[in-house]
């Protein structure tokens, strides 16, 4: 699709995956990647992580088994919620429904479901900040972030640039192959694109931040904790040693250095008794994992990986979390990842999606969340909140208000919208009025009746 009124400032652009920094250009001249792995130069003591899309699948998310478990836990919980609309009433959420038009994202392309669909969201969000959905074809299909380019500016005023007050987005490139394949760029609309984004970038007008961009540190020492961890056991799982003795002959002592290690070196080796010569003396240079609190040290890295990621350490299951764990401390817990990370995610989702889905007036796209399992407890909860309100609501029509205003006024939680009737009591009988006589006084006047008919017949 052509899109003429961006020919006149093609250079205003925010790319999804931006240009490096000169301090991450410095850091690229201390490691290079060849046939997709990343190495690391000689000097250089660990391997650098890229702030670009690739580099962080391939170091961080492949890389790394918290990054892993974290975003696989945020994953597998985002996308079982499903789409509805809901209504508006007077700017108050009303009750869900569907629509033939939903079928959009319920079968956004052959074989896909919904789950897939925002599977792949939450991926590309949490690793490039950002995630591109176009509409295509009758369905919808993923644009790989880092080829997508954002236009910005005004099609009124050619001179507004990106953090101009009057500047909007005008359209999508998307660069199949990345910006230097050579091959021509496909252009969408804003609105064919849905764009997701849930952490803003503070440095862009539109474009996201991943949430592992300020852990990128962390990531690197867990990696390197855990290469320690390796390496500690190929080195015989004990503390390492310096071994003096007094041999002349470089050729005995070289061939006396490889005996020894190939029967102390190593994981199969570990725990062996040493025997030494006369005049020899080894001595313990290292330290073991108890002395350098190994367990505690990984402990905390983890636990900043899964704060970053807005996840419980209990809920991913990292030995911090494990430690406090308790029944209640894991409700607690979940209640925080669905409460304060999952549905900002889920409305934000619905409001990015309604971009390209047709919604009906007075509604908008929702997401549904009532039939996930791991949200059971809160549907516990909510029942409960139901019948505090429908005790509030009995309470307030008995005393004598409106019933329509008495619901306006529970659910929004302003009882100053209450309107009273003019009736009081039960009954709601009008002031001064004569009570009704009840069953019981009747029974009794028909009884005096009948006693004084048997009296005069007497």
């Amino acid at each position: 699709m052509n899109l003429p009124s961006l020919r006149r400032r093609p250079e205003v652009v925010e790319r999804s995956d931006p240009a490096l920094s000169l301090s991450d250009y410095i850091d690229q001249l201390s490691s290079f990647t060849f046939a997709g792995h990343r190495y690391t130069l000689p000097g250089e003591k660990q391997e650098e992580i890229g702030g670009d899309y690739a580099g962080l699948v391939r170091s961080a998310y492949k890389g790394n088994g918290v990054v892993f478990a974290c975003m696989l836990v945020r994953m597998l919980l985002f996308s079982e919620a499903r789409f509805q609309f809901r209504q508006r009433n007077q700017g108050r959420p009303g009750n869900l429904f569907g629509n033939p038009d939903l079928a959009l994202l319920e079968r956004p392309w052959p074989g896909g479901t919904t789950g897939d669909l925002l599977s792949r969201m939450i991926q590309h969000a949490d690793i490039a900040g950002n995630a591109f959905v176009a509409r295509r074809r009758g369905g919808v299909t993923m644009l790989r972030p880092d080829w997508v380019d954002i236009l910005i500016g005004s099609t009124s005023d050619s001179e507004v640039g990106a953090w101009d007050v009057d500047a909007d987005v005008l359209g999508y490139l998307y660069r199949p192959g990345g910006r230097h394949s050579g091959r021509p760029a496909e252009a969408f609309l804003p609105g064919e694109v849905a764009h997701f984004a849930p952490i803003p970038d503070p440095d862009a007008s539109f474009r996201g931040m991943s949430w592992l961009t300020p852990i990128v540190r962390e990531v690197m020492a867990d990696k390197a904790m855990t290469a320690h961890k390796l390496q500690f056991h190929e080195n015989g799982a004990t503390p390492n040693l310096v071994v003096k003795f007094d041999i002349a002959d470089l050729e005995k002592m070289t061939a006396w250095v490889d005996k020894f290690k190939e029967q102390h070196e190593g994981a199969r080796n570990a725990y062996k008794t040493l025997f030494l010569g006369a005049g020899m003396d080894a001595t313990v240079v290292g330290a073991t994992m108890k002395e350098i609190d190994f367990k505690v040290t990984q402990g905390g890295g983890e636990t900043r990986i899964a704060a970053a990621a807005g996840v419980p350490p209990v809920i991913v299951g990292l030995s911090e979390g494990l430690q406090a764990a308790t029944y209640s401390n894991y409700g607690q817990a979940r209640r925080r990842f669905a409460d304060g990370t999952m549905r900002p995610l889920w409305r934000n989702a619905a409001g990015s999606l309604q971009q390209i889905v047709a919604t009906p007036p007075g509604a908008e796209l929702w997401y549904d969340d009532r039939d996930i399992p791991f949200l059971a407890e809160d549907m516990k909860d909510a029942a409960e909140v139901a019948q505090l309100k429908a005790s509030a609501m009995k309470t307030l029509v008995d005393a004598g208000y409106d019933p329509a205003t008495v619901v306006d006024a529970v659910e929004s939680g302003d009882l100053t919208r209450l309107t009273h009737s003019g009736l009081v009591s039960v009954q709601l009988q009008t002031p001064g009025a004569q009570a009704p006589a009840s069953n019981g006084s009747k029974s009794s006047a028909r009884t005096r009746e009948l006693l004084a008919a048997l009296t005069e017949e007497d």
